[in-house]
């Protein structure tokens, strides 16, 4: 990779990549620092990427200390942006677990507030194994997230430079500010850079500094179950295998996502689709909750995403001046966990101590 030669225009802060994360870590900055310069870019268009495929489920849980502090903050910043914009589509939904029959992990997992009791029913159609028991969970929603990361662009106004449709095609660091050329054609000379490129981890711009992290992409899988849901039906999440059936009315059928196998993905390649062996493998798992349902699937939704390998996400710096904030890899919870994700990544934007910069 080439250096960036020139400085051409000259900002405090750039966030590259317009998910949900980079869109919700654009909106803390420019909440923390009103007076800054922050440009926020995407190779596509905003909400894009794995967020224009994601199913916005929002669980109140996590599997570590720290993932559950995460879901905190984020459950209450959803709840207080749903509140304060009514008009978004975001639809608290109720929520039923299926897990061991003791119940071992539920206190530890799901957010004390939304009290696991048991479950009283069931979507039609949907069981609970011998050796496995239900629970009640309230505090989830579900979300289009291309729409909410939209909206949170159109709110930031002119307190942003937005840019859709550019690709970085160089990032240099530099002792004293991040130089970027653009597809366009131009540079730009930013003071620091929040990285948030969802599965684009392998870009010939950033590789380089992404390689030490050690994440991965992954392939993600959801099905499409064409039996319309009745009112009010509840999201069922089916703990052992890490799976969940989501009611869309709006679409006329539900979701079913399990977790895929297949690693090292490729975000750009037109064979990322669906795949004969996605179906066996999603429906061996969705036959054992809900058989009635397994031959109404034919067709999904399927991408990818970056995965840490720790389970949780990572946001941390790139290089030993904290020019570059790396924001991602959260292993398919971007969206429940982006609020907070865009605020650990703002904190590190604050210079060290006595670096006089």
């Amino acid at each position: 990779m080439s250096a960036v030669t020139g400085t051409g225009k000259r900002i405090d802060i750039a966030v590259l990549g317009a998910g949900i994360i980079g869109c919700l870590t654009a909106r803390e900055i420019v909440r923390r620092s009103p007076g800054a310069s922050v440009l926020l870019l995407d190779r596509d268009a905003v909400g894009g990427g794995a967020s224009l495929r994601s199913a916005g489920l929002h669980t109140p849980r996590g599997a570590t200390p720290r993932v559950r502090r995460m879901t905190r903050y984020s459950h209450r910043f959803y709840a207080d942006l749903r509140r304060a914009r009514p008009g978004l589509p975001i639809h608290p939904i109720p929520m039923t677990v299926i897990g061991p029959d003791d119940g071992q992990g539920l206190e530890d997992t799901y957010l004390a507030e939304c009290h696991a009791v048991p479950a009283r029913e069931l979507p039609e159609g949907v069981r609970v194994p011998d050796g496995s028991a239900a629970w009640d969970i309230s505090g989830g929603h579900y979300a289009a997230v291309p729409a909410v990361a939209q909206a949170v662009v159109t709110d930031l106004g002119s307190e942003a430079d937005v840019r859709e449709a550019v690709r970085v095609e160089c990032l240099d660091v530099t002792a004293d500010d991040v130089r970027l050329r653009l597809g366009t054609g131009e540079t730009v000379a930013a003071g620091r850079v929040v990285l948030a490129p969802g599965p684009w981890l392998s870009d010939p711009a950033w590789a380089g500094l992404v390689a030490p992290l050690r994440a991965r992409v992954k392939k993600v899988v959801a099905l499409h179950v064409r039996r319309r849901p009745a009112a009010g039906e509840r999201a069922v999440l089916f703990q052992q295998e890490d799976a969940f059936l989501l009611p869309l009315p709006e679409r006329g059928h539900w979701l079913f996502s399990y977790t895929c196998p297949e690693w090292d993905a490729d975000p750009d390649s037109p064979a990322t689709g669906l795949t004969a062996e996605n179906l066996r493998e999603a429906k061996e798992i969705l036959r054992r909750y809900a058989p009635g349902m397994v031959d109404a699937c034919a067709s999904g939704r399927v991408f990818c995403d970056a995965y840490s390998g720790t389970g949780e996400p990572v946001v941390r710096p790139l290089d030993e001046n904290r020019r570059v904030i790396f924001a991602g890899a959260a292993n398919g919870s971007g969206y429940r966990l982006a609020p907070a994700i865009g605020a650990e990544a703002a904190d590190l934007l604050q210079p060290p101590a006595g670096s006089g910069s």
